[in-house]
């Protein structure tokens, strides 16, 4: 059969387009907006077609694909009626991933987002995503996945909605034994770039163990590091968090030091640097990273781990190649 081909939107520095190549999908379009990340993916893949430009202006009409996928920023819609139309949407990025969809109709489409869109507005905006994929005659499920279930070092649950034609059957990939850990996934990392933490703040993580965060820290210092916060309710754990060898890690963010969402080294008081940062999210050592540091954490935070990637694009390779023979999985979580 010929090669699988795809087009990526909101391509980022590559997490998804990585392990789709991965998988065995040729892109055929990769298209981006963020000028550190067009010059990440052009550094790692020159060969790749990559479009710098709002998604909104790219005609895709010109493009033979069998997949089409994306990580589009999630927008709130406003609801005018009981149901939105493809028209209702225009002005959000979703209403651009299903113009490409419907520009090109492949054979499987496949958003990716964060877990929390299931709940949003009480379901109502992934109903109407749901709604629209429909109406362009796909077949829609979808489930949200742990990375760490897929050879993953790292705790990052994210939702994978897919549509397919009627004759393609697509099976989410089953679970891999076991969960890798940071110890894992640090294995000789490179040496690279990273930030640190203000002395006062390292003066606070000093005193939290592996695997600890502020409830070991004394109750004076839990008052004064955490403010207000030290009054709320639930959802603190992230705060002075120190991360663990022997588990993987928590949900990396796009910046390494923000105070709600902590992931201090194992051993030395110091956030993960860069590389560390790239290793966790399974990128390959050989990915470079173009842009500040900042910068660089932003790409590698927002990305989707590779090896999720790849487990995906594995499944949707099968799919597309006929070799699944029944549904299963239709919107369940």
């Amino acid at each position: 059969m010929n090669i699988v081909k795809g087009i990526e939107l909101f391509a980022g520095a590559g997490g998804l387009a990585l392990g789709f190549e991965n998988a065995g999908i040729k892109h055929v379009a990769v298209v981006e907006i963020d000028k550190d990340c067009v010059e990440t993916l052009k550094k790692n893949r020159p060969e790749w077609n990559i479009i710098h430009d709002d998604v909104k202006n790219v005609d895709f009409t010109q493009f033979n694909v069998d997949i089409v996928s994306g990580g589009f920023p999630c927008q709130p819609f406003s609801y005018a009626g009981k149901r939105l139309g493809f028209e209702d949407i225009r002005g959000t990025l979703f209403h651009e991933f299903a113009r490409c969809v419907k520009e090109t109709d492949p054979k499987i489409c496949i958003a990716e987002n964060v877990q929390g869109l299931v709940r949003h507005d009480n379901g109502r905006t992934l109903g109407t995503m749901i709604d629209i994929l429909e109406n362009l005659s796909y077949d829609v499920q979808y489930k949200v996945l742990n990375a760490a279930n897929y050879g993953v070092a790292q705790k990052r649950k994210r939702l994978f909605l897919i549509g397919t034609k009627e004759d393609v059957i697509f099976k989410y990939p089953r679970q891999k034994k076991g969960i890798p850990t940071i110890k894992d996934a640090l294995k000789d990392v490179p040496e690279s770039e990273g930030t640190s933490y203000s002395d006062k703040k390292k003066e606070v993580l000093d005193l939290v163990p592996a695997g600890g965060c502020w409830i070991n820290l004394p109750e004076d210092i839990q008052k004064e590091y955490m403010g207000k916060s030290f009054y709320s309710g639930g959802g603190k754990r992230g705060m002075a968090r120190r991360m663990s060898w022997d588990e993987p890690c928590l949900t990396l963010t796009t910046s390494p030091c923000q105070k709600q969402t902590e992931r201090c080294h194992p051993d030395e008081t110091r956030p993960f640097t860069v590389r560390e940062y790239a290793r966790i999210q399974s990128f390959p050592d050989s990915w470079e990273f173009i842009g500040g540091v900042t910068s660089q954490y932003k790409q590698i935070g927002n990305a989707v781990p590779v090896k999720l990637a790849e487990a995906v694009g594995k499944e949707v390779v099968k799919a597309i190649k006929g070799k699944n023979k029944k549904k299963e999985q239709t919107k369940l979580i």
